[in-house]
């Protein structure tokens, strides 16, 4: 499977979060000094914004504005990709509760954005938020707490998988008919890897990217065991690769940002029947002012 594998783009300060624009047809990633960078499927790359920060998950809204967790600013940043501008759009309730080191986020149909928030290393001190689309938090859980790190919503939204990289696991977090957040319930446990990104399959299976080993697995719907996809014992190619997404017309193309490294690397998996679910893009609304 790595021979499938290629580099794309080059010179990034290594990427750790990456995301697809299906409207605009380029990725975004960031870069460890608050780069955003856009790059485009035959490799092109330019650098439209940076925070000064540290970039970590990264959403696009309906409108092509980008959502990213900068983890030196412990907020939600919102960036134009057009004009550069950037402005913090969430960092905590408003009422002291601050985010401490939001790493991913997830957008849901109605424009809400999930967020993991990971703390410290072994402590088992993270939560995931929940943000408004005028930039209001609240903490939605912190039952998933050892080290929240990549998450997406389950094709009905009725879960956020979260992965736990302390776990090492997946943790499958109930949405309820009010919102709220249910009772945690293993969905895959990982043992020996270090696993921080993931991305829902077409068929409801999940693939998540692993910073140890240097490796992608497969998770089948109902959860359970994981298989391995593809793993680069080098680290050159797949380089600590800390996230994934789907990409191109068809969502067939996966794309890793690679910690480690820099630059993406990406694979053409279409005759394989593994691609991508189309994410939720709702239309991006203004920060409270």
């Amino acid at each position: 499977m790595l021979d499938r594998f290629t580099t794309l783009g080059g010179g990034l300060d290594h990427p750790e979060g990456v995301a697809w624009d299906p409207d605009a047809g380029v990725l975004y990633a960031g870069g460890e000094a608050g780069q955003l960078y856009r790059v485009t499927l035959d490799g092109g790359v330019d650098q439209v914004a940076s925070t000064g920060g540290f970039l970590l998950g990264i959403a696009v809204a309906g409108d092509g504005t980008v959502f990213a967790c900068d983890v030196a600013a412990g907020a939600v940043v919102r960036i134009d990709p057009a004009s550069g501008r950037c402005e913090r759009f969430a960092d905590g309730d408003g009422a002291g509760d601050r985010m401490r080191a939001p790493n991913w986020l997830a957008f849901d149909r109605g424009g809400s954005l999930f967020v993991t928030d990971s703390g410290d290393w072994g402590k088992a001190d993270g939560r995931a938020w929940i943000v408004d689309r005028d930039g209001t938090a609240h903490v939605w859980t912190d039952a998933a707490n050892r080290l929240p790190n990549g998450c997406c919503l389950t094709a009905e939204e009725e879960a956020l998988l979260v992965i736990e990289s302390n776990g090492p696991c997946v943790t499958r977090v109930p949405i309820m008919d009010d919102g709220s957040a249910g009772e945690p319930e293993s969905f895959a446990e990982l043992p020996d890897t270090v696993p921080d990104g993931i991305a829902l399959c077409a068929d409801g299976s999940v693939l998540v990217s692993c910073q140890r080993p240097d490796a992608v697995y497969v998770i089948p719907p109902e959860g359970g065991s994981a298989t391995l996809l593809v793993h680069d014992p080098t680290g050159q190619l797949l380089g600590s690769p800390s996230n994934v997404c789907w990409a191109g017309r068809h969502l067939d193309r996966l794309v890793t940002s690679n910690l480690g490294r820099w630059h993406l690397a990406t694979a053409d998996l279409s005759d394989i029947g593994l691609r991508g679910a189309p994410l939720p893009r709702p239309f991006a609304a203004s920060a409270r002012r």
